[in-house]
């Protein structure tokens, strides 16, 4: 049976999900905003509520959006033991010294 190694290398960055926060915030200070012209009505738990539902709406959409963007960032390289010590990807993360104490 030939077994495969294979790499895994998440090339996500801020850039990718910058759009989908601006969108979520806006539609988060919306919320707020009319939460606060609804405040002044007689009944405020309809500004509490609408907020509520603006939120539980919208975290779904949110989340399926990250999850979504996170999954196509993900890569895997299929790595041949033989060369694995000689070559490296290029998108993979370099590798980094670890912490040591200072003596």
């Amino acid at each position: 049976m030939d077994m495969q190694k294979y790499r895994v290398v998440c090339t996500l960055t801020f850039g990718d999900i910058y759009g989908q926060i601006i969108v979520w915030l806006v539609v988060l200070f919306l919320s707020l905003a009319s939460a606060l012209a609804l405040m002044g009505a007689s009944r405020p738990i309809y500004a509490l509520a609408t907020v509520g539902l603006i939120l539980v709406l919208s975290l779904p959409f949110l989340l399926f959006a990250f999850v979504t963007t996170l999954l196509n960032h993900i890569e895997f390289f299929s790595v041949d033991p033989a060369t694995e010590t000689k070559s490296r990807p290029q998108s993979a993360v370099s590798p980094q010294k670890p912490a040591q104490a200072a003596s």
